[in-house]
């Protein structure tokens, strides 16, 4: 039996891109634009002792698996493979090509996260952040482009260049929190300090942004100097739970929910609350799970049909997603008044679409700045996330919520964001 025909039982002739095995076998549609070419046999013993997308994620980071042609044609094959199980028969045709002794598992990739200590406990949480954001500032321009946004752009239509969706984003944000000359901000995970410079050049506030990650914080400060801002923006290299120096006018978090986790929900908007003023605003921005995924997700950050357990080790160590209803709960166990919830889900696939661009432009530098394995995650991993948010097994959402005090929540009637 060659790998094309192991390939081909084990995912069936229908699958919609092409296998080129380096036995030099294949199978697959002859009019396929995308092929996935298998260049080791190590790649079939990952496949074989993880048999699932986990099996076939690690082979693609190793570059034991290769795709010539579109990425976003590789995620149909998630179809082909979640759950994926390999019966014995299969099993061993595996082993007379690789040998029963190759069917031991290879180590994972040196990319994949190896987490200690408690879950969401400081140190832990540290870590966390530094594997997923401490890659490296060139990568992450080059991705993002000159904004450096790392979250859901908001795109008024198919013209609209990424930069300005954007600022769409961030004014979007600016509005809802009703922000005026002189009012005090506080940006929770504030990364490269795009919220804060857009408030304070085009709402006159004063801004203090907290970030875990010690490379966002150097840049962001940077980027601060550069417009001149230094006196009307703060960024601290800090844990948002050592913020003591309330009360802010309000409060934004944007893309850093989900690295929460569901055992501190309420521990992190009761001190969301604690330094608000009365009637001040909070705007949570951040990632959910749709109610009808809940028992398949779990509470883990899942982009697509790509395994959790890649997403996990390889790209958000320890995030966990929660059905925007229980957020909306846990926001109001904590005090607040939620006042208005926005979808932005399609806006989240368009912004993801134009990352995994960026990233294919810029290969070769990419490659060269944080090495091919780790380049190879985020392109894997942001082409199936933005799968996952058109097919909605992903969504994202922002909440808006007053601290209410006396039951006056400072809101106009009818506001108008946009």
């Amino acid at each position: 039996m060659s790998v094309a025909d192991l390939l081909c039982d084990v995912l069936g002739k229908e699958v919609p891109v092409a296998f080129r095995a380096y036995d030099g076998s294949s199978f697959g549609p002859p009019d396929a634009r995308t092929t996935i070419v298998v260049r080791s046999p190590d790649a079939l013993r990952r496949i074989v002792t993880a048999p699932d997308e986990l099996g076939f994620g690690r082979a693609y980071v190793a570059g034991e698996l290769e795709v010539d042609g579109d990425i976003f044609d590789v995620m149909a094959v998630a179809n082909y493979i979640e759950e994926l199980r390999l019966g014995p028969r299969q099993i061993a045709a595996a082993a007379k090509l690789v040998g029963w002794k190759g069917l031991k598992p290879l180590p994972p990739p040196p990319e994949e996260a190896r987490m200690h200590g408690r879950r969401h406990s400081r140190q832990r949480d540290a870590a966390a952040i530094a594997h997923h954001y401490d890659v490296s500032n060139d990568f992450y321009r080059m991705v993002l482009g000159p904004s450096l946004t790392y979250s859901c752009a908001v795109w008024d239509d198919d013209t609209t260049t990424l930069e300005d969706a954007q600022a769409n984003k961030h004014e979007l944000i600016c509005r809802k929190l009703d922000l005026r000359p002189g009012m005090r901000l506080l940006d929770v995970g504030c990364g490269w300090g795009g919220m804060l410079l857009h408030a304070a050049e085009h709402h006159g506030v004063q801004a203090v942004g907290v970030t875990l990650s010690r490379p966002q914080a150097e840049l962001a400060r940077k980027r601060v100097a550069e417009r001149g801002l230094g006196d009307r923006i703060d960024v601290r290299f800090a844990d948002f739970r050592d913020v003591d120096d309330g009360p802010y006018d309000a409060i934004s978090s944007i893309g850093m929910f989900e690295h929460v986790g569901l055992s501190e929900l309420d521990a992190y908007f009761t001190r969301c609350r604690a330094l608000l003023r009365p009637q001040g605003r909070l705007l949570n921005h951040g990632i959910s799970r749709p109610h009808h995924a809940g028992k398949m997700h779990h509470h883990r950050w899942a982009p697509s049909k790509l395994d959790r357990n890649f997403t996990e080790r390889y790209v958000f160590p320890d995030g966990e997603l929660h059905e925007i209803g229980n957020v909306v709960s846990a926001i109001q166990r904590a005090g607040f008044e939620a006042r208005h919830m926005e979808s932005l889900r399609e806006h989240y696939a368009l912004t993801l679409r134009c990352w995994v661009r960026n990233l294919e432009d810029h290969w070769d530098e990419a490659v060269a700045e944080i090495g091919p394995g780790r380049a190879r995650v985020w392109r894997l991993y942001m082409a199936a996330a933005a799968v996952g948010f058109e097919h909605d097994d992903n969504q994202v959402h922002q909440v808006l919520a007053t601290a209410t005090t006396d039951g006056d929540s400072g809101m106009p009637r009818r506001p108008r964001f946009s």
